[in-house]
């Protein structure tokens, strides 16, 4: 009766190992697939990141006055681009319309007009160009 208990329990630990063994298996060949699979977002994570542009009133949030009297252009403008003179924003803060003064090749145009455009994602800001008629008068000029 010994024999046939110990012949038995031994029947009942193989199946478990058995069933221990498959399932590790199944285990490990489904986190292998998995890997693979995660590699190729893992991979494209790695790549630069394209910047998103910024539209018009993104770019003029982050200046004083929302902008108002600050140069910006669009991207692919060259010696073109607009004194903030009026905005108009809607709820968001994203969208909204926006009025100034276009300047071509450093001349201002006699009246503010809609600027056209103000939703694209192509807008930047002209650092340099805040007072460009403000300029500091010579001192030898005032002596003279």
């Amino acid at each position: 009766m010994a024999s046939a208990l110990m012949s038995r329990a031994a029947s009942v630990d193989r199946s478990p190992s058995f069933f221990r063994l498959s399932f590790n298996f199944l285990r490990n060949f489904s986190t292998n697939t998995s890997d693979s699979a995660s590699a190729g977002p893992a991979a494209a994570a790695t790549k630069p990141r394209r910047k998103k542009k910024k539209n018009l009133f993104e770019v003029a949030q982050f200046l004083p006055n929302w902008g108002i009297g600050y140069h910006m252009a669009k991207t692919h403008w060259t010696n073109v681009s607009y004194q903030i003179t009026k905005i108009n924003l809607y709820k968001d803060g994203k969208h909204g319309k926006a009025w100034g003064l276009a300047y071509k090749d450093g001349v201002p145009a006699e009246a503010p007009k809609k600027i056209s455009g103000v939703h694209k994602r192509c807008w930047r800001y002209i650092p340099n160009s805040k007072r460009i008629d403000q300029s500091i008068p010579d001192p030898q000029v005032q002596a003279a």
